[in-house]
């Protein structure tokens, strides 16, 4: 399965082990740069986002869409998405915390994918 990565993030190992893949360069800067508010935004900014967005991913024409970002783009991608037939899948991880030498560091495990 091809799973398009639609966040900010790189995906992890694990993520890309089970299909997660990033665009090339320009592809994921457009990504990040449309899912980056530093502004207040309007409501009409976050739907030609959104629609910038879908336009990314009918180009890649993925099998699903690794989403993530702000909720109130997403309240608006999301739909979009399942509306043309593309599933949305949210990353599920946890912390996990090892401890050497008396150092503790924390990982993120991804553990798999949420669809609703």
């Amino acid at each position: 399965m091809n799973i398009l990565n639609l966040t900010q993030h790189n995906a992890s190992i694990e993520q890309v082990k089970a299909g997660v893949y990033t665009p090339g360069p320009q592809t994921s800067a457009a990504i990040k740069s449309l899912l980056t508010f530093s502004e207040l935004p309007s409501t009409d900014e976050i739907h030609e986002r959104a629609e910038k967005l879908y336009a990314i991913v009918e180009a890649e024409s993925p099998d699903a869409v690794m989403v993530g970002g702000a909720p109130y783009l997403l309240e608006v991608l999301v739909p979009m998405l399942r509306a043309n037939g593309y599933t949305p899948l949210y990353a599920f991880s946890k912390r996990v915390v090892t401890e050497s030498d008396g150092v503790k560091t924390s990982v993120f495990k991804h553990l798999g994918f949420v669809s609703v």
